[in-house]
């Protein structure tokens, strides 16, 4: 019996439903499987070259180090990863000359920008090997391992491009502006986004968002020159999100700048974006830091009004702003106030109460708040007892401050220096007090805390010792040890 061939029509429905398989490699299921295995090559290389029994391979075109490495990932068709830089052999003796071509593949071969970890990983390494210069000559040669050089082609690529009549579209634009956030150059990329706007290109929230973000964790950047920007780009249409408002609010406060932080939260309003506790809580205390007493209890009735719930940290502001102005009693009637609506009080709300009653000099007040603080619970901070041993040092209260200064060096706390050479002059004014001056200062030692001079000196003229200045070495002060 003679087969007969398939008809042409049976040869076109093969060809057109029929489905070859896809190459494995082509899959991202098979580049992460790879990827696995050429790591596991890696380590058990690595394990291999840190043996003894490991035999040499003098005739390798590179470095064992760094032929390994390479080797391991090109078996399966895949670039080395930066997590393979880090498992170089940990026998820094052994292994220091491959060291050198490994770092030079990294940084002129690599597309990838070396993450610093790598750097310190190696940094670490030559400091086990007690190479510290090398070490240090590393940690110099940073920079050059962040590939910044290419972005010296990006004028003359962009001036080629209009000779070119090659039109700059958004997409490249995003992409500089990103990439000039990266260098921390935000002058220029707010530079290239008012180029973006009068080549034609729609406004980007994000990189606004961005450029906003940018501007608030600069050292070097003036808040007059924030708002600045902020103003252009509302001119140019930017309608700023909540985290928008809240770093720019941050920023002003930061800057000392809490009327314009004010100003900011009305504008938030005045968009339609509820402010939240948080924006709330940053402008009541740039406010107080400003002194705008009248409008802090303004600002503070208007955040109960709207229905937001203050939270510790608003009102430690709120009753910082009290403080400020000689209201101590109504700062009391906030901490009772918090109780009711279950908010509890911390060691900063009450330290802050404090720190008023000691200056309006009502010692009485300040030691039954003490007493209220353990109570409740909350603990006395070194703050705290510095607070109230200012206080009684203002007042001449030398007896009970010592026994507060006992008190504070049993749990390891020490006072300022400056009060501390205070205790010292009026124990030393009574003569009667002169041992006890002796006693104090030498358990303050004990517990290495370093007096003051004038503590030194005091103790000194006061000892009844003769000895002039002049005559005075440092023999006994460095003794035989």
């Amino acid at each position: 019996m003679v087969r007969h061939p398939l008809s042409k029509r049976g040869n076109k429905y093969l060809r057109k439903f029929m489905k070859w398989p896809h190459s494995p490699y082509k899959t991202s299921w098979h580049h992460n499987f790879g990827e696995e295995q050429a790591m596991k090559n890696l380590k058990q290389a690595t394990l291999e070259m840190g043996s003894s029994q490991h035999p040499q391979r003098p005739n390798l075109p590179y470095p064992f180090l760094l032929s390994t490495l390479l080797d391991s990932f090109k078996a399966y068709s895949i670039d080395p990863t930066p997590k393979a830089y880090t498992l170089t052999p940990q026998n820094p003796n052994q292994h220091l000359p491959g060291i050198a071509p490994v770092l030079d593949h990294l940084k002129h071969l690599e597309k990838f920008e070396t993450p610093e970890s790598i750097l310190v990983y190696l940094i670490r390494f030559y400091g086990l090997a007690d190479r510290v210069q090398d070490a240090v000559d590393l940690f110099f040669r940073i920079p050059r391992f962040r590939k910044r050089e290419c972005l010296e082609m990006v004028p003359r690529i962009l001036l080629k491009s209009q000779h070119m009549n090659i039109h700059v579209e958004e997409s490249t634009f995003r992409v500089l502006i990103r990439a000039l956030f990266r260098i921390k150059k935000v002058g220029y990329a707010v530079k290239m986004l008012n180029c973006m706007i009068e080549d034609g290109c729609g406004l980007d929230e994000k990189i606004c968002s961005l450029i906003i973000s940018a501007l608030c964790e600069q050292k070097d950047l003036t808040s007059v020159e924030a708002l600045v920007v902020w103003r252009d780009m509302r001119k140019l249409g930017f309608c700023p999100g909540v985290m928008d408002y809240t770093n720019m609010i941050r920023f002003l406060v930061k800057e000392g700048r809490g009327m314009d932080s004010f100003h900011i939260l009305n504008q938030q309003k005045q968009d339609g974006i509820n402010p939240d506790i948080v924006s709330y809580t940053m402008v009541l205390s740039g406010i107080v830091a400003e002194g705008e007493y009248v409008m802090l209890g303004e600002l503070f009735d208007e955040m109960l009004v709207i229905g937001l719930i203050p939270d510790v940290y608003t009102y430690n502001v709120y009753i910082n702003g009290l403080c400020k102005q000689n209201k101590v009693d109504k700062a009391l009637q906030i901490v009772a106030s918090m109780e009711e609506l279950e908010c509890k009080s911390n060691v900063v709300t009450y330290n802050t109460i404090l720190g008023a009653l000691c200056v309006a000099g009502d010692l009485v007040k300040a030691r039954g708040l003490m007493k209220e603080m353990g109570w409740k619970g909350v603990g006395h901070n070194l703050h705290t007892y510095r607070i109230v041993l200012d206080g009684l040092v203002g007042i001449g209260e030398i007896g009970e401050a010592c026994l507060l200064l006992e008190e504070m060096l049993e749990k390891c706390l020490f006072p300022r220096s400056s009060t501390f050479d205070d205790i010292i002059l009026h124990l030393c004014a009574k003569r009667t007090c002169f041992t006890e001056a002796m006693e104090l200062t030498k358990k303050m030692v004990a517990k290495s805390f370093v007096p003051g001079s004038s503590t030194w000196e005091a103790l000194l003229f006061n000892s009844g010792c003769k000895v002039g200045y002049s005559e005075t070495t440092f023999s006994r002060l460095l003794g035989p040890n």
